[in-house]
């Protein structure tokens, strides 16, 4: 049986394995992105079919993540800000599982790009790709250091990712009407663009569940507010 005094260190280092997984699991879903966007770049079919099969590995540290954070809420209880962490550290599995998603679909892309001639575009998906594994990289430095400004930060540049993907879509609907025979490798880069602005979206929704963790204030749907605040 656990003593009343050693119970509060063995939750702490329960806590502290929690935190460590989702950690991996950030890592393993950054690689993913990378690669699959260098598959691309490269034209390197053999990267995004590694891509492809280890998102196998990013389903099961979701589920184990999860299991880890039931077991927690059931035995032990846990208050306030820890209650708060715990319950987050499922939601951020589950968007660190999707950002992995993203990164199967650009793979699958390339490979169906890869199986024809290049194209010449006016558009950098790497540009954007750092963009939105930045946001990724400070969504989760915000998880570790507990630091709701570098949420804010997220979310702020989510709204350069969103003027980015703007700006490529209008550029590969314009190639779309002008070379109608590259029609369906344009819309494959056009998925490609939207997958990367949906990972932004899915690096903004980790940024808000750090600031429900650190202060308790559920920001979704209120990134105007979330900025103004930021700034005072």
């Amino acid at each position: 049986m656990v003593t009343p005094m050693k119970m509060p260190r063995q939750f702490h280092q329960e806590l502290e394995e929690l935190k460590q997984n989702l950690l991996s699991m950030a890592t393993l879903a950054e690689s993913q992105v990378s690669k699959s966007v260098e598959s691309v770049i490269a034209r390197d079919s053999d990267l995004a079919r590694e891509v492809i099969t280890d998102d196998i590995n990013l389903n099961r540290m979701e589920l184990a993540i999860e299991e880890q954070a039931f077991k927690l809420l059931a035995l032990r209880q846990p208050l306030a800000t820890d209650l708060r962490l715990t319950t987050a550290a499922m939601r951020i599995a589950t968007e660190l599982e999707r950002i992995g998603d993203q990164g199967v679909n650009i793979a699958e892309r390339a490979l169906e790009l890869n199986s024809r001639p290049p194209l010449e575009l006016t558009i950098d998906i790497k540009v954007m790709a750092d963009l939105a594994l930045g946001m990724v990289r400070t969504s989760i430095d915000a998880f570790v250091q507990q630091d709701p400004k570098l949420a804010i930060q997220v979310c702020q540049r989510d709204v350069e990712v969103d003027l980015l993907d703007d700006e490529y879509i209008q550029k590969i609907l314009d190639c779309m009407i002008k070379e109608s025979r590259w029609v369906t490798r344009l819309h494959h880069f056009l998925i490609i663009v939207r997958n990367l602005e949906r990972i932004a979206d899915l690096a903004t929704n980790i940024a808000e569940d750090i600031v429900f963790i650190v202060e308790g204030r559920v920001i979704k749907h209120r990134c105007e507010d979330w900025m103004a605040v930021g700034r005072t």
